[in-house]
């Protein structure tokens, strides 16, 4: 009689399998069919190879999900940043329809309600999800461990990670965390403590990869040189193209994958902002300068355009945001987020937009000719981006 690996096998063969670079899905089959006589092989469901895009060393659908929500009013309530509502099992059924249609790459934060997203996702990708699924998430704030209660701005001593990471696991119901994102910067550790802490993960199993959201551009390369990056994840649209001018040169030379947070501009790019909108407290866009009243109107220009686009590409300025954002590289994944299913299904459909040279290049010089008004982020979370770690002494 075979039996299925413990969790200490299967770690280590999804450590060999991060060292040797094959699927960790196939050495886990391997495991439970080896020795069987006449086992058949285990088929896999899920959209073809030709479907999928190369992310560093990920191999992934070409739109991702964003799973960022919190609790709302009432027990089963969930909410994202911009105040659209579900609730917990319909927050389930999302992630599942996501997996079932072949979205295969999830991305979460323990900061992110805190701990509710990730307990949704780890709920839904149950079972042979999980096999399919590429799950990121991240650590880097000071959130107490037991109440979510956030005690400070950053922490990424090496101890704490460590148990970010433990809890993480539970959470997500699962053995290994496929991409683990430092969330942001750390002003008060260097990054090769934070790397070291990684790595001995990564050894055990426990992570198979690691990211930096939002870092300082030296910052990357003394990360790169203790291990290698294998994905930035930074805020990027056509709302927003500051990635442009050095971050996607560093991980083209890097050959590190790039995934754009906040893809549809929060909204403005999926055709459901006016010039009149105003935004209710709990809904984050009320305090994003480039979302208020003395801005807004002139940011209307870039929505024009992208609704002028889509008419003529007859899609969807949702989908042709998230096509323009595939098309700057071919390493860039976009994470959209959404409660509703509808919305997700129009988003993983932009997988099949696609734009001749000539017509992307007429694309962005037009993009390039509109002037966006208001910085991208309030003054305290822009004042997080870009952080440069402390050297190691």
């Amino acid at each position: 009689m075979t039996h299925p690996p413990t969790d200490s096998n299967r770690r280590r063969l999804l450590a060999a399998a991060t060292t040797l670079g094959v699927a960790p899905w196939l050495l886990s089959a391997c495991a439970q069919t080896a020795g069987a006589p006449g086992a058949a092989p285990v088929a896999k469901t899920g959209p073809s190879t030709s479907a999928r895009r190369r992310l560093g060393p990920l191999d992934v659908y070409p739109i991702g999900l964003g799973v960022q929500w919190h609790p709302g009013q009432g027990p089963q309530a969930v909410t994202d940043l911009y105040a659209s509502r579900t609730t917990r099992q319909g927050g389930i059924a999302l992630i599942q329809r996501a997996a079932d249609l072949g979205v295969n790459f999830f991305d979460t934060a323990e900061v992110y309600g805190p701990f509710m997203s990730e307990e949704l996702l780890g709920e839904a990708l149950q079972g042979s999800r999980r096999d399919r699924a590429v799950i990121s998430t991240k650590f880097g704030f000071d959130v107490d461990l037991v109440t979510g209660q956030r005690r400070g701005s950053t922490n990424s001593r090496p101890e704490h990670i460590r148990q970010v990471v433990e809890a993480q696991l539970r959470r997500l119901r699962t053995d290994r965390i496929d991409l683990l994102y430092q969330h942001r910067v750390d002003p008060n550790v260097p990054i090769e403590d934070v790397v070291g802490a990684i790595k001995g993960l990564i050894r055990q199993g426990k992570v198979l990869h690691y990211g930096l959201s939002e870092p300082g551009l030296q910052t990357v390369r003394r990360a790169h040189r203790e291990h290698p990056v294998a994905v930035i994840q930074n805020e990027y649209s056509m709302l927003w193209r500051g990635p442009e001018a050095q971050v996607l040169p560093l991980c083209e030379e890097l050959g590190i994958g790039f995934v754009p947070w906040s893809p549809l501009g929060m909204g403005f790019l999926a055709g459901t902002v006016n010039a009149a909108s105003r935004f209710e407290r709990q809904d984050f866009r009320a305090s994003v300068p480039r979302f208020a009243p003395d801005a807004l109107p002139a940011n209307m220009a870039l929505a024009d355009l992208v609704k002028t686009w889509a008419a003529r590409k007859n899609v969807t300025p949702a989908q042709l945001s998230l096509a323009w954002l595939s098309a700057q590289k071919p390493w860039i994944v976009p994470i959209p987020g959404t409660t509703n299913v509808a919305n997700l299904e129009e988003n993983i459909a932009a997988a099949s937009v696609s734009f001749g040279s000539a017509e992307l290049k007429e694309l962005n010089a037009a993009v390039a000719t509109i002037p966006i008004r208001g910085e991208r982020l309030p003054p305290a979370v822009l004042a997080a981006t870009g952080v440069e770690a402390p050297p190691k002494r």
